[in-house]
């Protein structure tokens, strides 16, 4: 009798083409798709592909998305653009998608995902992927060469980490605020470059917008890839964007019982919304800990909190409120059909109302481009990232917290428990 699987063993052995791998072995994987965007793509690789005289092995499994420096703000950025969509028209690559927002929200929207999948991105925010059940990492440029010539890529099966949650969320506390727990709790090195599988009841009950965040900010813990078990929820999303999901497949992508790895327990019903002070992600405390801090921005953006589940946090809290005098309330959803989805159910004009400013949906101030947030600035931010400099702004102290907290904070003008605000 074989020993038992974890999720993610299952997931490396299928991409392996072996029955069961074991954490610390070294094996080749097959590629199923391979991501990149604008900043990360077509500017770094088509050098390198011409100097080989190299050309892509599977112009199927290649999606392009161009969301970092649209809309161009400078000549550089129109530059780096106009480069991705020449060699995407040059190469004829069938899967672009140009200024439809975050790349790690229009792959799985454009039904590029499933369960079982073994996926690469270029960039270190791809673990969003393992949301639905598909091994999916951030590898850089030279990797990602190696992958678009060849379709395989070497990996050393990781160890899981279980991070187990039981209870509930009370209203007003989020993904977002189980992630900055964990981090603020294991560090930035915590995931320790291993597979992280969140499970239990509470993450059972999240929305997939909220299981995306999960595993997109496995990155901020240190993981190579975040991962949940596939289950209903997936399912239905899924068969949304297209993808059809056999119960078979849910079934089948879920770790053995007693597989081995590591665990953490959580309770989710005694989290309150936490907030990550200035410059790391890690530097957690609860909202009710901080001292009373003055806000000029409050920022719902970026692929970790501002796809629809989130913007329709925010206007539950900003629904009857004006935000305070002298702070900027900007909104960047995290796709197009975030955003139309928004306008169509009237999120949107309660954010409007409210008084926000709606930036357009791409990677903008969350990657530091466009100039949002002003030097010198006190910033509450949805985003996953709040290094010095990390928005633009060098001189900016980035504060980040759910959307529910960033919206309470813009109408308190300073950060503030969004749970004071809910109906």
């Amino acid at each position: 009798m074989s020993a038992a699987q974890t999720l993610a063993q299952k997931l490396v052995a299928r991409a392996a083409g072996r029955a069961h791998v074991q954490p610390g072995e070294i094996v080749s994987c097959t590629v199923d798709l391979a991501m990149f965007h604008d900043s990360s793509g077509p500017r770094r690789l088509a050098p390198m592909l011409a100097e080989l005289g190299a050309e892509i092995w599977d112009k199927r499994k290649v999606v392009l998305v161009i969301d970092h420096y649209v809309p161009a703000a400078d000549e550089e950025s129109l530059r780096i653009v106009r480069l991705a969509r020449d060699w995407a028209r040059e190469q004829a690559l069938p899967h672009v998608h140009d200024g439809q927002g975050i790349c790690h929200v229009v792959v799985p929207q454009a039904g590029h995902l499933r369960p079982g999948m073994f996926c690469v991105g270029g960039d270190s925010h791809s673990p969003t992927g393992g949301a639905f059940g598909a091994y999916m990492f951030g590898i850089g440029a030279t990797e990602m060469l190696g992958v678009v010539t060849t379709g395989e890529i070497w990996l050393k099966v990781p160890q899981t980490v279980f991070m187990h949650w039981i209870g509930r969320l009370a209203d007003g506390v989020s993904a977002k605020d189980m992630m900055l727990a964990m981090i603020g709790r294991f560090g930035m090195n915590g995931g320790q470059y291993q597979a992280v599988e969140f499970c239990g009841e509470a993450v059972a009950a999240l929305s997939m917008a909220e299981r995306m965040t999960l595993c997109n900010m496995s990155a901020e813990l240190g993981a190579q890839v975040g991962l949940v078990a596939p289950d209903a929820t997936t399912q239905a999303w899924l068969r949304e964007a297209g993808v059809e999901v056999s119960d078979d497949e849910v079934a089948g992508w879920h770790g053995d019982e007693h597989a081995p790895g590591v665990r953490h327990a959580f309770d989710a019903s005694t989290l309150a919304p936490q907030v990550a002070l200035p410059h790391s992600p890690a530097n957690v405390r609860g909202v009710d800990d901080l001292e009373p801090t003055k806000i000029d921005v409050a920022y719902i953006g970026a692929c970790t909190g501002a796809k629809l589940d989130d913007l329709r946090a925010a206007a539950r809290v900003l629904a009857g409120y004006r935000i305070a005098a002298g702070v900027q309330l900007l909104v960047a959803p995290a796709s197009v059909r975030d955003r139309e989805a928004a306008q169509r159910e009237g999120v949107l004009q309660v954010l409007l109302d409210a008084g926000a400013t709606l930036l357009p949906s791409a990677c903008g101030a969350c990657a530091g481009y466009g100039g949002a947030i002003p030097e010198g600035s006190t910033v509450i931010s949805s985003t996953a990232r709040n290094f010095k400099g990390r928005m633009g702004a060098d001189s900016a102290r980035v504060y980040l917290g759910s959307p529910y907290t960033v919206a309470a904070s813009a109408v308190h003008g300073r950060i503030a428990d969004p749970r004071e605000l809910l109906p």
